[in-house]
């Protein structure tokens, strides 16, 4: 059985950012690493923002 596959996430405290850990992108945390290497190789930098909360407060 193989392994899931974990990003640049997995040390992250962030809630939000740790639901997408195995996620099939190799995300990277905002920061110079990311930057630097999508200069490096000449890459775009996607951006994905969200958020995470409980139920509770989500519904009211």
């Amino acid at each position: 059985m193989s392994e899931k596959h974990v990003n640049h996430l997995a040390n992250e405290k962030s809630p939000y950012l740790l639901q997408h850990v195995h996620n099939p992108i190799d995300w990277y945390p905002w920061g110079e690493e990311a930057f630097a290497k999508a200069r490096e190789e000449d890459k775009p930098v996607f951006f994905s923002c969200g958020y995470s909360t409980c139920h509770w407060c989500h519904v009211h």
